[in-house]
């Protein structure tokens, strides 16, 4: 059955503060802030100033009721005026006081597998090539089963939501069918999706038992996946089928071959695979490829470089292919906890992103341990300022060291806008301004209560390790949810106007 957007939704107005990052320096607070949503999930006004004041409230956001009835909101006359001035009177409302937390652009995860969600937090001493071969094939290759399939990719989808994710790019296995099954489990949940079969048919480094036997098979195993997702979501509105060569060294060049030209006659199919994540890698990449100047080249070769090309990690690329990335106006997936676990290097993010190139996060599941993006913007917050260090050591000055640095609201970008615009989606998701789409999580922090209150004192929610001590502007905030925040902070989360999560 094909998806539909019409979801019974109602017109929708949501006040509260609302944190955003229109631009990538700037962290901007809406206080008080007044966003109606339409019935396909849409943003039709957002206004700031003139929302709910006070600290009284249910505890969670419930709302409920239609502005034109008061339904016990205590809503305020200038609410009202706002309201009649857009003709939303009979709008469900949902009221979050500044206790209660404020809304964030959902988070968007430019690189994870989900197929190998068991294997997080498993990768030894391994480094890439080894890694792969003693953990990550094994572990696809099961997905075989569609019953294993499915048990497994429920469990991700429900897993990424509860952390804020409200769009992922999701690398699959080489079996269609299973594949197929994420994108399902992706429409039912709600999440948006780009769904890849992934494409590995080298005999000479794919192991036997794991692998398509030839690149023919392995495109049509693309085309069928490609046109399953068509057919349940025809305009793709939610889901998307996604180009994805594994990397390089594990296609053919019949493959490579036969996808560049699969893109160039669809120009709406994004692609994604993986670059220069490892010194060996490109060691290898450099001897099967030696026709080609750089990895970059390779995929520039077989026009698989587009401006909807997302590349995994990217640590190791040269000024030339910096260029040529910027050139095609592909983007880069900084995949920060993966290249710290398994050793990979550090990703000199500043660069990239001053040289034009787009940048989001991706969690990178499970060379990464974590599906939270969150965690993969806390990441990469960290391993800038241990390049800062590096760099400040080469004796070019403490500026030249400090300007490496990404900041709270840098980071906090990457994981939203920076991401969208990697897979396409700028302008869509990724904020909140008129037009976007309501890709939105509640997020609350905790707080301690008064000297004195005790227990009795105490919020009974878990919030985790957020602790608010009062006095906190709304930028500390936001530092300390990256900084010390989890899933128990993300309360509630939307995707296209649709409740997906709640906690």
């Amino acid at each position: 059955m094909p998806f539909s957007s019409s979801l019974c939704l109602k017109k929708t107005i949501y006040t509260g503060t609302f944190i955003h990052t229109p631009t990538r320096s700037a962290l901007e607070v809406l206080e008080k802030g007044i966003v109606g949503v339409d019935e396909g999930g849409v943003i039709r006004f957002v206004e700031k100033g003139v929302g709910y004041e006070g600290d009284e409230g249910d505890g969670d956001g419930d709302g409920g009721g239609d502005v034109g009835e008061d339904g016990g909101q205590g809503e305020e006359e200038r609410v009202r005026r706002v309201v009649e001035r857009y003709g939303w009177e009979w709008a469900d409302v949902v009221v979050v006081r500044d206790r209660e937390g404020f809304f964030a652009p959902g988070f968007v995860d430019t690189h994870t597998h989900a197929s190998q969600l068991p294997n997080a937090g498993l990768f030894g001493n391994s480094t890439l090539l080894n890694w792969l071969t003693t953990y990550t094939f094994p572990l696809e290759s099961r997905f075989s089963s569609l019953s294993h399939a499915h048990r497994i990719y429920t469990r991700a989808v429900t897993s990424t939501l509860s952390h804020g994710t409200t769009t992922a790019a999701y690398y699959a296995t080489i079996h269609p069918t299973s594949t197929t099954c994420l994108a399902d489990i992706c429409l039912e949940k709600g999440q948006r999706a780009f769904i890849g079969n992934v494409c590995m048919d080298s005999k000479d480094t794919c192991p036997d038992y794991y692998r398509q036997e030839t690149a023919v098979s392995s495109l049509d195993n693309t085309k069928t996946v490609i046109a399953h997702i068509r057919s349940r979501d025809p305009k793709g509105e939610l889901v998307q089928p996604i180009l994805t060569p594994r990397f390089a060294p594990s296609c053919t060049k019949n493959l490579l071959s036969a996808l560049g030209q699969l893109a160039s006659s669809d120009e709406t199919l994004p692609i994604q695979t993986h670059i220069s994540e490892n010194g060996s890698e490109v060691d290898l990449v450099r001897r099967m490829f030696p026709e080609c100047n750089s990895y970059a080249h390779v995929y520039d070769r077989y026009r698989l470089l587009t401006p909807r090309t997302v590349l995994a990690h990217g640590i190791y690329l040269s000024n030339e292919e910096i260029a040529l990335i910027r050139e095609k106006g592909s983007g880069i997936s900084h995949c920060p906890l993966s290249n710290t676990s398994i050793a990979s290097g550090i990703c000199p993010v500043r660069k990239y992103l001053d040289r034009g190139v787009k940048v989001g996060l991706g969690t990178d599941v499970s060379g990464g341990g974590s599906c939270s993006v969150l965690v993969a913007a806390r990441e990469a917050a960290g391993v800038s300022r241990l390049l800062a260090v590096r760099e400040g050591e080469k004796g070019d000055g403490e500026g030249d060291g400090e300007r490496w640095k990404l900041s709270v609201g840098e980071v906090f970008w990457l994981a939203t806008r920076g991401g969208a615009e990697c897979l396409g989606l700028e302008g869509k998701v990724g904020g909140f301004e008129v037009g976007m789409e309501w890709d939105a999580q509640l997020v609350r922090l905790g707080r301690v209560e008064g000297e004195g209150e005790g227990e009795e004192g105490e919020k009974k929610d878990d919030l985790g390790l957020v602790m608010c001590w009062g006095g906190e502007s709304r930028e500390e905030e936001v530092a300390k949810w990256m900084y010390c925040g989890d899933d128990r902070n993300t309360r509630k989360v939307w995707v296209k106007g649709r409740l997906v999560h709640e906690r």
